[in-house]
């Protein structure tokens, strides 16, 4: 472990960590450019490059710079977004199921999208709608775990409940659409990357930016909040702002990455404990979270675009068969 020392800060550097940050980079590239490459027209990496610098020709121009680039720049930064989302609550609950996928918060985003689908909005209203109701069910759910302070136990549970209600009205509002309506909510329930394009990415981009810095200044005192919030206080760090910044940052990473692609389920929940085996952390980090969770959506979208070519699947199918197995693979293991 090296400490690096700049004025009063001070960062902790890993071999490890540093190398498996490296090869996360590398794959996500790697996987980039497969995709940006294949297809039913195939460019060759070169012209990729010239086509970004824009200097290729019209036809790499059009298949690369307009329908692939924008979906793959999506993929990755929604994918970042969600495994930053994961790593916090992980942290927060210090509990492997403590995702926004089992605390309730994807649903009440994914709610949201379908009362702006039902009521016949806009891709930006659909976004908006998913947004406002991620933060409802993040502030609901606070609430109704608060007592004295949030117990990790209480906020799952309490989190299961809303999110089981949540999922009960969403399949209501679709009985009560009109068929069209009905199937545009159905696709976007899924969870896709289909179709996406630059003003999908630049909002997640802009989050991403903004919440950063805010999930590196919590990162350090969320570690000594993993072992309990006497520890934490003992040692002078105040819990509850704490915590409620990182709910906060966590709830709006989750907000918009499923405004922008649907709610991708499970990236949340894999990603951190993947990147944990990874780099042998004692506890969740931030960085390889969020590398680990874009390298996975990017992955699970070209199979899902590849494998049973001409047909392509919604990502969220792929994800949610890879994190199936993952879960079952991780309660065999603790079982043990």
């Amino acid at each position: 472990m090296t400490v690096l020392r700049i004025g009063p800060w001070s960062l902790r550097l890993s071999p490890r960590g540093l190398g498996a940050g490296a090869a996360l980079v590398a794959a996500g590239v790697a996987v980039s450019l497969v995709a940006l490459s294949t297809g039913e027209f195939t460019v060759p990496v070169p012209d990729i490059v010239d086509a970004v610098l824009g200097r290729g020709t019209p036809a790499a121009e059009l298949i690369v710079g307009r329908l692939r680039a924008p979906r793959v720049v999506t993929g990755l930064l929604v994918g970042a977004a969600f495994g930053l989302s994961g790593a916090i609550f992980q942290s927060l609950t210090r509990n492997p199921l403590g995702s926004p996928d089992f605390i309730g918060f994807t649903a009440g985003a994914a709610t949201g999208g379908i009362v702006a689908v039902v009521l016949g909005g806009s891709a930006w209203q659909i976004a908006g709608g998913s947004l406002l109701g991620c933060v409802a069910c993040a502030l609901l759910v606070y609430a109704l775990a608060f007592r004295n302070g949030v117990q990790t136990h209480r906020l799952i549970l309490v989190g299961i409940g809303v999110s089981a209600l949540l999922t009960s009205a969403d399949w209501y509002l679709l009985t009560r659409a009109n068929i069209n309506d009905a199937a545009t909510a159905g696709a976007w329930l899924t969870g896709s990357l289909s179709g996406r394009g630059w003003d999908h990415a630049l909002p997640v981009a802009a989050a991403l930016a903004l919440l950063l810095p805010v999930c590196a200044l919590v990162s350090r005192p969320l570690r000594m909040m993993e072992m309990g919030d006497d520890s934490a206080r003992a040692v002078g760090i105040r819990v509850e702002p704490v915590r409620a910044a990182a709910v906060t940052a966590g709830v709006l990473l989750c907000g918009v990455a499923t405004a922008a692609a649907g709610p991708v389920v499970f990236v949340a929940m894999a990603a951190p404990q993947l990147a944990r085996r990874l780099t042998r952390s004692p506890g969740v980090t931030m960085l390889s979270s969020a590398l680990m969770g874009a390298v996975l959506l990017v992955t699970a979208d070209l199979a899902a675009q590849r494998l049973l070519a001409p047909t392509q699947l919604p990502v969220g199918i792929m994800t949610a068969a890879i994190g199936g197995t993952y879960l079952v693979f991780m309660l065999r293991k603790e079982r043990r």
